[in-house]
């Protein structure tokens, strides 16, 4: 059935070229529109436009469309997080209280905790042990918004626990409303029993799982942890260039503790994505600019870890698309709420209130290889929506760590009213 929403007091539809994801001036231009409607057809957008322009074409879509009324609330695309380690068991709510008397990420990791003990928690998980809790958290993402998510694995560490990872998000994106694009990391760490043997697990993901992830498809992104103690960039490239050979995108996780040419390399692999680049150097910042890499920054990240926080000023300003992602983990980023994400983004990187808009959509969308069919409101993409409860887009960022939502459309269906799954 056809819908029609109305009376929005704005409707922001990031509309544009859609060559690719926006850039420096690009990414402030959010393409407002007042006094207009978004017409719904199934599960695509139709139209938007005035309703006298919807008249003159689309009066049969009109005659029996399901009015909503957004009066008084602003309309814009479903919100997109891009970097998100959805899948996984266990806590480690004694880690933060640990790094809160002083310990740090890498001391905590090689004394066997970090993501050395959610690896252990996922794998004494059983498959729907995994899948209840994902379910669980993904309503949540859901009621602040969010209506795609891109899941890594990479708390299996070996072969057994990397695919029942991918098995349970490839169940999510059947059985959830919220759509679940999957990324193979096997690379997010070195087994303990690999210690000293790093080099021979390396050879293990490239000719024993990645083989696989692509044989049994589960798995569209190909990311490795480059960082000192974790991957070295030679490492990284390897597992990177072998992932290219089985139609597997690079993704990096770069440059988050030490300056360690993760960025450079992301540009050199022609990677989609670098994420975190929290000390990215300004050579990878002038490289990634260059190759046109996305940059996923993860402000709840810094925030969590009480980290310096990215340059993405400064990266935006250099000519490098920005995406922003929650980073949701058991670890260094235990938060679905992306609005507050935004918000930090907006006190502690330096973007604006419309950078942050475009970064959690269409970037987003780019960064996951859906900028085509997500991340703005235009006729033929999905009608992915979201309806929010402030009279105008700056309100978004100005009342902070609040829950606007009073409306999110999935594929032109009604998921959540008045912040209630329906």
């Amino acid at each position: 059935m056809a819908k029609l929403i109305i009376n929005a007091n704005e409707i922001i539809t990031l509309r544009g070229s859609d060559k690719g994801p926006r850039t420096k001036e690009a990414m402030s231009e959010l393409a407002i529109l007042e006094n207009s409607c978004v017409l719904i057809d199934q599960d695509h957008i139709a139209a938007v436009g005035t309703l006298e322009e919807l008249q003159q074409d689309y009066s049969h879509l009109l005659e029996q469309a399901e009015v909503i009324d957004a009066a008084g609330k602003i309309v814009m695309p479903g919100l997109v997080d891009c970097h998100t380690h959805l899948v996984h068991g266990g806590t480690r709510e004694n880690e933060f209280n640990m790094r809160l008397n002083g310990a740090s990420y890498m001391e905590i990791m090689n004394a066997g905790g970090g993501i050395h003990s959610t690896a252990k928690s996922t794998r004494n998980a059983s498959f729907e042990e995994l899948y209840d809790k994902a379910y669980r958290h993904l309503n949540e993402f859901l009621k602040y918004g969010v209506t795609t998510v891109e899941a890594k694995s990479g708390y299996g560490l070996d072969w057994e626990h990397e695919k029942k990872q991918l098995e349970v998000a490839k169940k999510l994106q059947d059985t959830h409303a919220v759509d679940v694009i999957s990324t193979f990391m096997g690379a997010h760490a070195v087994p303990r029993e690999f210690k000293g043997r790093e080099d021979e697990f390396v050879d293990i993901i490239i000719h024993e799982m990645l083989p696989k992830v692509a044989e049994e498809k589960l798995a569209e992104f190909n990311d490795v942890f480059c960082e000192k103690g974790v991957f070295t960039p030679e490492q990284s490239r390897k597992i990177l260039e072998a992932g290219k050979q089985y139609g597997l995108t690079p993704k990096i996780h770069a440059d988050e503790i030490e300056p360690y040419e993760g960025s450079e390399l992301a540009a050199e692999v022609g990677a989609i994505s670098a994420e975190h680049l929290l000390v990215a150097s300004d050579e990878g910042i002038r490289r990634m600019a260059e190759a046109g890499t996305i940059g996923v920054l993860l402000p709840g990240t810094a925030f969590f870890l009480r980290a310096p926080f990215a340059r993405g000023r400064l990266m935006i300003d250099c000519g490098v698309p920005i995406a922003i992602s929650t980073d949701f983990n058991p670890g260094s980023s235990p938060t679905i709420s992306l609005p507050f994400i935004m918000n930090l983004a907006c006190m502690n990187m330096g973007l604006t209130l419309e950078e942050v808009l475009t970064a959690s959509t269409i970037n987003a969308a780019y960064a996951i290889n859906r900028g085509h069919l997500i991340g703005s409101l235009e006729p033929g993409k999905k009608a992915d929506i979201l309806i929010l409860n402030v009279s105008n887009y700056k309100q978004l960022q100005y009342y902070y760590g609040m829950n606007h939502t009073h409306m999110v459309l999935k594929n032109g269906e009604i998921v959540v009213k008045d912040a209630v799954l329906q």
